[in-house]
């Protein structure tokens, strides 16, 4: 079956993609090279093709004509503490060392118009999101020194609680936030930093959003409707964002986007807990996983499902609350179609082919992530 759509739509998305950002919520690219290469990059050298050891390269990403990207400066969960601060700051410095090593294709971005400023000039606009709320170590000062590094989003848990937010994937503490939670929503929205939602429990959604002054993002997660994981976004939560005026990001990973690939890895997570090993551990669940499909292989998932969530999200949330957030490098499988960051055009083209007007694309693409920052801009000026 073929993933190409006609070329004309090709041809209309690809004009569009080059006059509005296409501004990707989460990529791991750094997380990948750290594993790959210690952060070297003579051993990987993403200026040139890396097909087969990253998703994620600057051909593709010009292939794919993304103009803005969220580099996630991720930690697991495994690591608390002071080694995760200094594993988050080490993971801050590869994305600086990255864009001063490839200066002619990309360039730091901290706000909206740096986005714009950087994508006029053809390169690729590199922004910063903490996966992990651990990676603060419950505190408000290294939050702070993170904004000051760049870091424009946290992600409030990975798949494990911090000790004062639940995670979708671990079983609830305080059903939300602590005290000290509300605290962090609210020192972001006075910092300017936005409040990513993927990842945490859906009560803590809803927590959030009571308590944030500012739109709130999801960097990557897609509709539970469609996909029943915990990682993705309830009806009532996407019709509060709308009322929040914040995006959820869609995204591409195959158990988030099909049901059948959701309940191969809930088996898969069955078989792995009755060895004793947690899905929520990805360092040690990653091995077992490989190990599992050998026996028992997976379905595929393809862009079509991604389609599916994104015309249900128009739907329930509307057109201005939408995004795309790949989670390219982290994850191992990817639809057919969305293989590596050069997807993106065929995705675009076929929702086009669904009636989708260039004005529905382009605040897809970018433009809602763009208003979103700048409103979390404006809250932080007024405080």
């Amino acid at each position: 079956m073929s993933t190409e759509p006609p070329a004309g739509s090709l041809r209309r998305v690809t004009t569009l993609l080059r006059e509005n950002p296409l501004i990707d919520g989460h990529n791991d690219l750094p997380w990948t090279l750290r594993t790959l290469a210690g952060y070297d990059f003579d051993q990987v050298d993403i200026g040139g093709d890396t097909s087969g050891r990253t998703h994620t390269d600057l051909p593709r990403l010009a292939a794919g004509a993304v103009g803005g990207q969220f580099w996630s400066v991720f930690v697991p969960s495994t690591l608390t503490g002071g080694q995760a601060v200094r594993a988050t700051l080490e993971q801050i410095d590869c994305v600086l060392a990255m864009v001063r090593r490839y200066p002619d294709r990309l360039a730091l971005a901290t706000t909206a118009d740096d986005v714009e400023r950087v994508f006029a000039t053809g390169r690729v606009a590199s922004l910063m999101g903490a996966e992990g709320g651990h990676s603060i170590d419950c505190s408000l000062g290294v939050l702070r020194m993170l904004y000051a590094l760049g870091v424009r989003y946290l992600t409030l848990t990975h798949n494990d609680n911090t000790p004062w937010a639940d995670s979708a994937t671990d079983d609830p503490v305080h059903h939300g936030l602590s005290a000290f939670g509300e605290d962090v929503v609210r020192e972001m929205n006075r910092l300017g930093m936005l409040v990513d939602l993927s990842h945490v429990s859906a009560d803590t959604m809803r927590h959030a959003l009571r308590v944030t002054r500012a739109p709130v993002i999801f960097s990557h997660s897609s509709a539970r409707a469609i996909c029943s994981t915990p990682r993705n976004v309830p009806d009532d939560v996407l019709e509060t964002l709308a009322a929040n005026r914040g995006v959820c990001m869609v995204t591409f990973v195959p158990e988030f986007v099909s049901q059948d690939c959701w309940d191969w890895r809930s088996a898969a997570a069955d078989a792995a807990r009755s060895v004793g090993i947690e899905a929520a551990d990805v360092e040690a669940f990653t091995p077992f996983l490989a190990a599992w499909e050998a026996k028992h292989p997976s379905p595929v998932a393809a862009v079509e499902d991604v389609v599916t969530h994104l015309e249900h999200l128009r739907e329930v949330a509307g057109i201005d609350h939408m995004g795309i957030g790949g989670d390219y490098d982290g994850c191992d499988v990817l639809p057919r179609g969305l293989e590596d960051v050069t997807g993106y055009p065929r995705l675009f083209a076929a929702l086009a082919d669904q009636g989708w007007s260039d004005t529905d694309l382009a605040k897809l693409a970018g433009r809602n992530v763009l208003r979103v920052l700048r409103d979390a801009e404006a809250v932080a000026r007024d405080h």
